[in-house]
C-alpha cells in the first residue's frame, strides 16, 4: 500500500528518525548524545533531558532532506520498547501527540523486532536480503538474542542472555582498560593488532541457547586488576592482547550459540543485528560459520546496524498494512523480551 511514514526512534542514547516512502528510505538523521562519555556510560536522565531537546530538530530536518511536509505523513511509527523509560517516554510522547495533531495512525514498534527489520530496508543500493523463514543473532549493548523470524510480524525469541548483553561486556572491558565510552569499536580497533590467544578466559556452560557474559567480564577484570598489581601499566602495555582475547572470548561464545541454533531449527539462512553487528571481528566469524554450516548469511550496513529510525519506519511499514495501530494513550514498555513471541 503506498504511505509515508515517519520512524522516530528514542530507546537509549539516539535520537532519530527517518522517512519512508512507498517502502523506499529518503531521509535518516541520527543525534548522538556526547554528554554521557564523562560518566563511561549512558546516563539515564541525561538521555532523556538530550532527546528532549533534539527530537524536533531531528523530526524537522527527516522531513526536509525527505522532502515531505508533516501533512503529507499517513503514519508516525515509534520505538515503544524496550529500552529507557525516560528515553523512551520522549519519543512516546512526541509520536503521539503528532499522530493526534495529524488524525493519522501511531504505530507502536518494537525495538529488538525493528533490529531484525534492518535488513529490509531499501535505501537504492543492491543488496541481498533473507527469505523467509531465517535465524538472527541480535546483539547490542542492552540486547543478545536469537530470534527465529518466520515472516515480519512472527517472530520468536528462542535464545536470550540470563545477564548481561554483549555489547555491555565489551564496554565494561574497554572501561576496565582505561578507554573511553563508548568501548566497544575501541576493542575491535585495538583488537586487530593483538593475539587473541595471548589470555584465556572462561567459555560459558549454559543449557540450550541462552547466553551468559557475566562470567567472562568478571573474569577479563580480574585478569586486568592482578595484571596491574604485579606490573603497573600493564594494561596498556598487553592492551591489543587483552583486547583481541575479550573480543575472541565474547564471539567464540556467540558463536556457539549461532551453530546450534542452525542446527535444531533447519534454517538455510542466518542474519545479525544491532550494534555489536558493526563489529567487524564478529562479521567475520560469522560469514566463516555460515560456510562452514551451508547458511547463507546476511548482514546489514553498519549505519543499520546501530539504533537508528530507517528501521522503526520499515517495521512500522508491516503494522501499517496489518492495520496494527497503537491507541494514543499508549504507554512505553521498558522491559527487556524474553523467550517467546517477539512483538
Amino acid at each position: 500500500m503506498p504511505s509515508i511514514i515517519l520512524g522516530i526512534e528514542s530507546s537509549c542514547d539516539e535520537t532519530a528518525a527517518a522517512v519512508l516512502v512507498d517502502g523506499h528510505l529518503r531521509s535518516n538523521v541520527v543525534a548522538g548524545q556526547d554528554v554521557h562519555a564523562k560518566w563511561g556510560g549512558v546516563v539515564p536522565e541525561l538521555a532523556s533531558r538530550a532527546h528532549q531537546e533534539h527530537i524536533v530538530p531531528v523530526v524537522a530536518e527527516a522531513l526536509t532532506t525527505a522532502g515531505v511536509a508533516k501533512e503529507q505523513l499517513d503514519a508516525v511509527a515509534f520505538t515503544r520498547g524496550p529500552g529507557l523509560v525516560g528515553a523512551l517516554l520522549v519519543g512516546t510522547c512526541f509520536a503521539r501527540s503528532l499522530a493526534q495533531a495529524l488524525n493519522i495512525p501511531l504505530l507502536a514498534v518494537n525495538h529488538v523486532q525493528a533490529h531484525v527489520m534492518a535488513h529490509f530496508i531499501q535505501d537504492g543500493t543492491a543488496r541481498r536480503v533473507p527469505a523467509f523463514p531465517f535465524l538472527n543473532l541480535t546483539v547490542s549493548g542492552g540486547h543478545t538474542q536469537l530470534v527465529l523470524v518466520r515472516s515480519p510480524l512472527d517472530m520468536e525469541v528462542i535464545g536470550t542472555t540470563l545477564d548481561d548483553a554483549a555489547g555491555e561486556a565489551f564496554d565494561k572491558g574497554a572501561k576496565v582498560l582505561g578507554l573511553p565510552y563508548p568501548g566497544g569499536p575501541l576493542v575491535e580497533k585495538h583488537a586487530r593488532a593483538g593475539n587473541p590467544h595471548r589470555f584465556q578466559l572462561p567459555k560459558p556452560s549454559i543449557e540450550g541457547l541462552d547466553f551468559s557474559f557475566s562470567g567472562i567480564k568478571t573474569a577479563f577484570v580480574a585478569l586486568v586488576n592482578r595484571g596491574e598489581q604485579m606490573q603497573p601499566g600493564f594494561r596498556t602495555a598487553q592492551c591489543d592482547d587483552l583486547c583481541a582475547s575479550l573480543q575472541a572470548a565474547i564471539i567464540d561464545h556467540l558463536m556457539a550459540k549461532t551453530r546450534r541454533a542452525i542446527r535444531l531449527h533447519g534454517v538455510s539462512s542466518v542474519g545479525i543485528a544491532g550494534g555489536v553487528a558493526a563489529n567487524g571481528g564478529l562479521r567475520v566469524r560469522l560469514e566463516e560459520l555460515g560456510q562452514r554450516e551451508g547458511v547463507n548469511v546476511f548482514i546489514p550496513p553498519p549505519a543499520y546496524c546501530t539504533d537508528n529510525a530507517a528501521m522503526i519506519a520499515e517495521a512500522g511499514r508491516h503494522l501499517l498494512a496489518a492495520g496494527q495501530f497503537a491507541p494514543l494513550d499508549v504507554v512505553p514498555e521498558p522491559r527487556t523480551f524474553q523467550t517467546g513471541p517477539l512483538g
